[in-house]
């Protein structure tokens, strides 16, 4: 009976990794301390779609770390305090200082500045965005991703929008007294991602949801590669993607929702408003797996070899080997270190056993001296040698500019793949040898 062999439980293959998505936290006070928290709700459908949260502490000096939260499959932003104005104001506010000190004290959960978290957060899009991570903003998140390309957003939507607005288009988008119950209508833009998510719910032509929401600022100029997604009765944009960065089947997702699909549920049960509010979070866990997958295809992760006393010993052997060899050919004379020939034997080995190498591959590293044997055969060869040369140039002389300028092109590009090849095989050649001794 053959013996089990227990496997190490420290995973060292990033395939075996479950898709990763992080979350940074929001912090609030409890007993008189900083607590880091994360909507249970948001973690919930992340699991449920098969990834892992990952949470990023809201802590101080973390925005510098986040190269130690490495592979990130993607990333998940979601609510919290307002963005500091002045990443995003490149003028003075339009609202006076009395307008700002009621918005505060309106809003005062919210108006406090957290620089920590849109360092984190900030640093978290634009890593997105160069590196086509899937990325899902909501709420803070979304506004989170505006700024990030270069948007604006609205210090107070209701100083800045909704009291300039008629009685009919105004629009509700925050109700203390009624956090999770509280709708309000969005239209949906057709041919969105968000009008294949709900098409089924829609009523004819009218393209409405009811939405919820809790948020007092909002995307005030959107950011050019942006499309919109949804818009309140306000006019307010309600969601938005990039078209040039969506397709989740091929690991591409980069969306902000101004509103909270998660939250969109019948008293606190599992039972959605619309059998397309969890769509967002199950179309985004769908790119964070196929970009997994496309990271690990891409992204070679080799095993450290670890060798022994003794195969580190016959590793030093086969490397002085090939260095001999190399002197020897560009000092041009074999011949003369005759005594070095046992030392040569390894690498004369390794080539012999070798079946990968091609002809032509292994005769030049023959007239490398890693195999040499006989001086006089070698001079002999290097004759040969120089008569071919001397053809090549009579028959070069024979040529125009434009035909030596078009062969010697073509040569260059040859040698340049030729060398690159060569270079892949030896390295994986040498690596099998000292395996196998």
């Amino acid at each position: 009976m053959g013996t089990i062999e227990m496997e190490n439980p420290k995973v060292n293959d990033l395939s075996q990794i479950l898709p990763r998505v992080l979350v940074v936290s929001r912090r609030t006070v409890r007993k008189n301390k900083f607590v880091d928290f994360v909507g249970e709700y948001h973690l919930d459908l992340i699991v449920r779609y098969g990834c892992v949260p990952v949470i990023v502490p809201r802590v101080t000096g973390v925005h510098m770390l986040l190269e130690s939260f490495k592979p990130i499959h993607g990333v998940l932003l979601c609510e919290g305090e307002d963005i500091d104005p002045s990443l995003y104001e490149s003028e003075i506010s339009s609202l006076s200082p009395e307008e700002l000190q009621e918005i505060r004290e309106t809003h005062a959960s919210d108006t406090a500045i957290d620089k920590e978290k849109d360092s984190i957060e900030l640093s978290l899009a634009k890593l997105c965005l160069e590196q086509n991570i899937p990325y899902l903003g909501i709420c803070r998140g979304s506004q989170i991703l505006n700024v990030a390309c270069g948007g604006t957003l609205y210090l107070d939507l209701e100083k800045e929008l909704t009291n300039k607005l008629p009685e009919e288009r105004r629009t509700k988008h925050i109700d203390y007294d009624n956090y999770d119950g509280h709708r309000h209508v969005v239209r949906i833009v057709e041919n969105s991602p968000l009008h294949s998510w709900f098409k089924d719910s829609l009523n004819g032509d009218k393209m409405e949801i009811l939405v919820n929401s809790y948020h007092h600022q909002g995307v005030k100029r959107l950011a050019q590669r942006f499309v919109p997604m949804a818009f309140a009765s306000d006019g307010l944009m309600e969601g938005f993607y990039d078209p040039d960065a969506y397709n989740p089947e091929e690991g591409k997702f980069i969306m902000g929702l101004q509103f909270h699909p998660e939250r969109m549920r019948q008293d606190d049960l599992d039972e959605f408003d619309y059998p397309g509010c969890p769509a967002a979070y199950q179309e985004f866990a769908k790119a964070v797996i196929a970009y997994q997958k496309k990271l690990n295809s891409t992204m070679s992760v080799p095993k450290t070899l670890k060798l022994d006393r003794e195969m580190e010993n016959k590793r030093k052997i086969l490397v002085r080997s090939f260095s001999l060899a190399k002197h020897m050919y560009t000092r041009g004379a074999p011949g003369k270190i005759a005594s070095k020939e046992s030392e040569l034997e390894v690498g004369a080995e390794f080539l012999e056993s070798n079946t990968a190498l091609s002809a032509e591959q292994e005769m030049r590293l023959k007239e490398m001296g890693a195999t040499v044997r006989n001086g006089g055969s070698y001079m002999k060869k290097l004759k040969v040698d120089e008569d071919k040369q001397m053809m090549a140039r009579n028959m070069m002389n024979k040529m125009n500019i434009e035909q030596l300028s078009e062969l010697m092109a073509f040569y260059h590009l040859m040698g340049n793949i030729c060398g690159d090849v060569l270079e892949r095989k030896l390295h994986g050649n040498v690596n099998e040898y000292i395996k196998e001794l």
